[in-house]
């Protein structure tokens, strides 16, 4: 069903629905290792061969068989015709050996230190087992997946990246909004190409234009006479949804055009961001394969109260007894930087008291 500016507010939900429900994910892309990182692994990557291959040593020593030299001491040393080989750390064990004697452990020509098989060694499979799975498919790769990736020799991988067009709507000459937001769909996996576009016209050929997954235009979404978002929108696509039961962010807007999402975002920063992360983080999980970032439950240390009927996004920092509130619509720059994840109230709720668990996701 189709809404506009004359309707009720739709929930949340269904506006979520209706910009995301029938996204794909984006056709997979063979990249290096050293361009992987933040992006969203298109399948499972499985070990080709175990790690290390063969056993190694653990310290610098001396390689020896653990059972013919068993038992030594400084009371009681063996002797060895010839000196056991020098090992370094990471080098394989020779033939024979299957324990490293730290270097204090052999003086003289005799062994002066009790050793156990497998002493300061790492064996065959220890790190990575032959065809473990080291990573599954929507996994978003981070450092340590590519030290792993890097150590069984992987050099590159298979990946999903959305790529969304970021229109910034509107003749305003400082647009922070914009670069905030392409900031945040890098951290989550996507890439952007940016525009901006004045007047009705302009916007509707920039929604048009170039070949991005996705859509996001920012600012223009309101219903005043010089906000023309909504009304580009009409005329490049559809528009699916103008106005949302949700604050900050109602004059927010979800629509399609050419075949893809357009999500339209008010130009007010919290209303920006409250519109994103409610709307345009879960639209790039879909359209990279990923799962919804799950929340975590943290402890308000400050009541919230949050008026019925509306999906209202709260602002929170943490503290060192759970998160305190800073503020939705209308909450100040000097206290929005503070934030690093956000609380939404459902519309049947009317807040949470303080000491009350809430759901908490990551900004």
């Amino acid at each position: 069903m189709i809404r506009n500016a004359s309707s009720a507010l739709i929930p949340l939900r269904e506006a979520a629905n209706l910009l995301s429900g029938e996204a794909a994910p984006v056709a997979p892309a063979t990249v290096t290792l050293s361009a992987a990182l933040g992006r969203i692994a298109a399948g499972a990557v499985i070990a080709r061969s175990a790690l290390p291959v063969s056993m190694i040593a653990m310290r610098d020593g001396f390689a020896v068989e653990a059972a013919s030299v068993g038992g030594a001491s400084a009371y009681a040393p063996i002797f060895l015709a010839r000196p056991p080989p020098w090992v370094e750390a990471g080098q394989p064990l020779p033939s024979g050996t299957d324990a490293v004697l730290p270097p204090e452990g052999f003086a003289d020509g005799m062994v002066v230190a009790d050793i156990a098989t497998r002493e300061g060694v790492r064996g065959a499979g220890d790190d990575v087992a032959g065809n473990e799975r080291l990573m599954e498919a929507g996994t978003q790769i981070e450092p340590l997946h590519l030290l792993v990736l890097e150590a069984v020799g992987l050099k590159a991988v298979d990946v999903r990246q959305p790529l969304l067009r970021v229109i910034t709507a509107g003749a305003s000459s400082l647009d922070t909004v914009s670069p905030l937001l392409r900031r945040l769909i890098a951290r989550a996996g996507g890439a952007t190409e940016a525009v901006r576009a004045q007047g009705v016209r302009d916007i509707v050929e920039a929604i048009r234009g170039g070949t991005a997954d996705a859509v996001l235009v920012v600012g223009g979404s309101g219903f005043g006479r010089s906000d023309h978002s909504a009304a580009a929108l009409a005329l490049a696509g559809e528009v699916r949804a103008h106005g949302i039961a949700m604050r900050p962010g109602e004059t927010t807007a979800v629509g399609s055009a050419g075949g893809r999402p357009v999500l339209l975002v008010p130009g007010r920063p919290e209303a920006a961001l409250a519109g994103f992360l409610a709307l345009g983080r879960p639209l790039i999980a879909r359209l990279a394969g990923a799962p919804d970032r799950p929340p975590r439950r943290h402890v308000l240390v400050r009541k919230i109260v949050s008026a019925i009927g509306l999906s209202e996004v709260v602002f929170v920092r943490s503290v060192s007894d759970g998160v305190e509130p800073l503020g939705g619509a209308g909450v100040p720059l000097s206290r929005l930087v503070q934030a690093d994840g956000i609380i939404v109230v459902e519309p049947e709720s009317e807040g949470f008291r303080a000491g009350e668990e809430a759901k908490v996701w990551a900004v």
